[in-house]
């Protein structure tokens, strides 16, 4: 496995990991933003709804997937980066939406490679434009990320619900 210097923010929905990443970004951190809200911006500017993207949750899975691949064999292993979300990722919403493993997802699984792995509690739930799950999928989306990315053997650091500048400076303090 070829090493790396990049950090993944995770979490379910609701757990502020845009607003993190935005910051870390503001800092001067190099940071990549999470594929689905990117492919669901590309496809509403066409004038699509969100309920059309997602119609086909299993294609939309899988597009995300190609997605995030396309990201990461992009990457600069050298480059000091944080991904809002990343290639395991995958296997919590594939769980979650009852979308079948593929040799994809398999395939890009063993590539994966990461310095640390950032958690984050959730927040109190709320909707926006992009956000599809229900409360209860939040909650389970953050169980179903954890043992991903355990199973998977990287490090996990659970980030707690902190002010924001506080939960900045708690990332750093962990890298």
């Amino acid at each position: 496995m070829s090493i790396n210097n990049w950090y993944v923010i995770t979490g379910s929905s609701c757990s502020g990991k845009t607003t993190l990443v935005n910051m870390l970004e503001q800092k001067g951190y190099k940071v990549v933003y999470e594929t689905a809200r990117t492919l669901l911006d590309q496809e509403l500017s066409k004038g699509l709804t969100v309920e059309e993207i997602r119609k086909d949750e299993n294609a939309f899975q899988k597009k995300i997937l190609d997605m995030k691949i396309d990201v990461e064999n992009n990457l600069d292993k050298q480059d000091f980066v944080f991904l809002d979300r990343a290639i395991p990722d995958t296997c919590a919403y594939y769980t979650l939406y009852g979308v079948s493993s593929t040799e994809a997802l398999d395939e890009a699984i063993k590539k994966c490679n990461y310095k640390k792995v950032f958690l984050l509690d959730q927040l109190p739930y709320t909707l926006d434009y992009a956000r599809t799950e229900t409360k209860e999928q939040q909650d389970k989306l953050h169980e179903l990320l954890e043992k991903a990315y355990r199973d998977l053997g990287f490090e996990i650091v659970q980030v707690p619900v902190l002010p924001i500048e506080e939960r900045v400076e708690f990332v750093l303090k962990h890298l």
